[in-house]
């Protein structure tokens, strides 16, 4: 009697149909292999949601930084700084450097002092602005 009731209870539980799938990890980000098109979708969503603004950030409507806006008479006289600087460098490296020999000396452009020695590496040359900024390039001999 026993053996027919478990068998009639063997009989019952393989006869029900069970059901199962197998289970696969599918990345949604493209950084760890998920499909390139979600990149649009995830970059929107977390701009979305962000609720915290940086002050520092640039606009890219504008091009003007949260803090500062520039206009056109500021660009311009970045622009010619600019400018004014390069043709004093090169003038000042075509002196140094050109066909005669390497002085050594302190030249003054401004608020801008240009140091330039000699040393055991190269040549070394040091820039200091008047707000207390300083730059150190050594040109090495060849």
């Amino acid at each position: 009697m026993k053996k027919i009731i478990l068998l009639l209870l063997f009989i019952l539980t393989g006869a029900t149909a069970t059901m199962a799938q197998q289970l696969t990890y599918r990345p949604q980000n493209p950084n760890f292999g998920g499909n390139t098109f979600n990149y649009q979708w995830l970059q929107s969503s977390a701009l979305a949601q962000d609720k915290l603004k940086d002050p520092n950030a640039v606009d890219f409507n504008t091009r003007s930084t949260a803090t500062t806006t520039r206009n056109s008479l500021d660009d311009f006289s970045q622009t010619l700084s600019r400018q004014i600087l390069n043709r004093i460098s090169s003038q000042l490296l075509a002196n140094q450097f050109g066909e005669d020999a390497l002085q050594e000396g302190t030249f003054q452009f401004g608020d801008l002092r240009v140091d330039v020695t000699n040393g055991s590496n190269g040549v070394n040359i040091r820039i200091v602005d008047g707000q207390g900024g300083e730059t150190t390039v050594t040109v090495p001999y060849f």
